[in-house]
């Protein structure tokens, strides 16, 4: 059976034991490849090759980083298709939505072209006699990404676009549920241009990523997952001198106001619930409806519920199996978990028909009414297609509710009133918020990041505070008292 390897130094490089991991397609339920599990000395190679690719690649002049760059681009929009496909095989979401994750990826790229602007310093001329103050800002040397399984495409391009293009090195350490996405992108890469060393794949588990965390070559560590893990991330990176942004879990909530648009409401809970099987971070997991309007709403989304088609993602579908059969039943036990806690399963997602092979890992949509605040149902970031309803009497009682909550990286609002909706964004705690937008991911020139238990760490993805987690400020105080030049040259510079 093929195995996924590491890519280190320009090429595919096998690992140093027969320690791999299984690779699924989760809408077969079958094993279709294995990946290399890396141990510490793969690990010490990747980031030896992106520490001797750093000097070369921080002095190579802006202008040829932001050329690869535009290469990289122009070579992924032609053939995202390709990338999409990787996805979809070894995650399971529909093809339409791997494309989509794609695209958003790409943005990030585009914003990296612009790295020129981005670097930019400022600059102050006589703040004393004949004395002048300017900053500049410098790349870091090697950097770690650490990305999860949902987005095995888009997370990493938050990251290494803006890391590659500040004039860093990187080692990127995929999912090893879906490792494929990430060789195909270092493979993209070096066609683009990008010199050997300056991007490295690290395939593996907690050996690898225990490497990036301690190793005192790496400078920085950007990770989206688990907040379990997110916090051991930081803690462990942060205690070994590193930078770390680390992005972890969420619990979303659609406040609903009486007098919203409940037709929109509803399609939007449908998108923003039960899309990519509901594994999204940015995916909302609760519907507030403030009363007197939730049995009303509530028979809206259960009539469009009927509708939706499950099965394999290659296919005409709308939603696909979830990633492993683990993370399926464990999903599946919370509506057990909900039985137990008296809320009302309006519509159970075990044992539908699907429009796929019997052994993938199914769950069809499901919305549970009347959830206790109590359950876990509630509390838990179950990351699976599972919809909570709960109903609150006011805006005051639905604000408290999300305000009290342990994460806070997205929530929106659904009303037509425009005093309300001012008023939320200014009351909410929560770090990304849509105002009669479900899924309020912004575009690449802001910044992805939550508050609370959604975000360790002070900076936030791609964006301006990207750019600032990738770069390392210089002020420079400086005085001439002789004139100098570099001589005559009446050429034309290019680089």
């Amino acid at each position: 059976m093929t195995v996924v390897m590491h890519f280190i130094n320009g090429a595919q490089v096998a690992n140093s034991s027969n320690r791999t991991g299984k690779v699924f397609n989760p809408a077969l339920g079958q094993v279709i490849r294995e990946v290399a599990l890396a141990e510490t000395k793969d690990a010490k190679a990747a980031i030896q090759a992106a520490q001797d690719a750093f000097p070369s690649w921080r002095d190579t002049s802006l202008t040829k980083r932001q050329q690869i760059m535009f290469n990289f681009r122009e070579i992924l929009n032609a053939s995202k298709e390709e990338l999409a496909a990787i996805v979809t095989q070894e995650h399971g979401k529909t093809l339409p939505d791997a494309l989509g994750e794609v695209t958003r990826g790409l943005e990030v790229v585009e914003y990296a072209t612009a790295m020129a602007s981005h670097l930019k310093g400022s600059y102050s001329e006589s703040v004393s006699t004949s004395i002048d103050v300017y900053s500049i800002k410098q790349p870091l040397g090697v950097v770690g990404i650490i990305s999860p399984f949902n987005f095995p495409a888009m997370v990493p391009m938050w990251f290494f676009p803006i890391a590659i293009a500040a004039g860093n090195t990187v080692v990127l350490k995929p999912s090893e549920k879906n490792p494929s996405a990430a060789i195909w992108m270092a493979e993209k890469l070096k066609e683009a241009g990008l010199p050997d060393g300056v991007f490295n794949v690290l395939q593996g588990d907690k050996v690898a990523v225990d490497e990036l965390l301690t190793n005192k070559v790496v400078q920085a560590i950007s990770f989206v997952g688990s907040t379990p893990i997110a916090k051991y991330v930081y803690e462990t990176g942060t205690a070994h001198g590193k930078r770390v942004q680390a992005l972890g879990g969420a619990k979303n909530h659609m406040l609903v106001l009486p007098d919203a648009d409940l037709d929109l409401v509803a399609d939007s809970a449908i998108n923003a619930g039960f899309g990519s099987a509901g594994e999204r971070c940015m995916a909302i997991s609760v519907v507030v409806a403030v009363e007197p309007i939730a049995d009303e709403l509530v028979a809206k989304i259960q009539s469009r519920m009927a509708t939706l088609k499950v099965g394999d993602g290659t296919r005409n579908c709308d939603m696909g199996p979830l990633v492993t059969k683990e993370h399926r039943d464990k999903v599946a036990s919370y509506i057990e978990i909900a039985i137990a806690d008296k809320a009302t399963v309006v519509v159970d997602g075990r044992g539908i028909t699907v429009d796929g092979d019997a052994n993938g890992f199914w769950l069809g949509p499901t919305l549970i009414d009347n959830v206790p605040t109590s359950s876990r149902v509630y509390k838990d970031e179950i990351f699976g297609p599972v919809l909570a309803v709960v109903r609150v009497s006011s805006y005051e009682e639905g604000l408290e509710l999300i305000n009290n909550g342990a994460y806070g990286n997205g929530t929106a609002i659904f009303t037509n009133d425009g005093g309300a909706a001012r008023r939320f964004q200014n009351e909410v705690e929560v770090g990304m918020i849509g105002i009669n937008v479900p899924i309020p991911v912004p575009v690449a020139y802001y910044s992805f990041g939550g508050f609370k238990s959604s975000l360790f760490g002070d900076t936030k993805a791609h964006g301006a505070q990207g750019v600032h987690f990738f770069t390392r400020e210089k002020t420079i105080t400086s005085r001439w008292l002789d004139p100098s030049h570099g001589g005559i040259n009446l050429g034309f510079p290019q680089n």
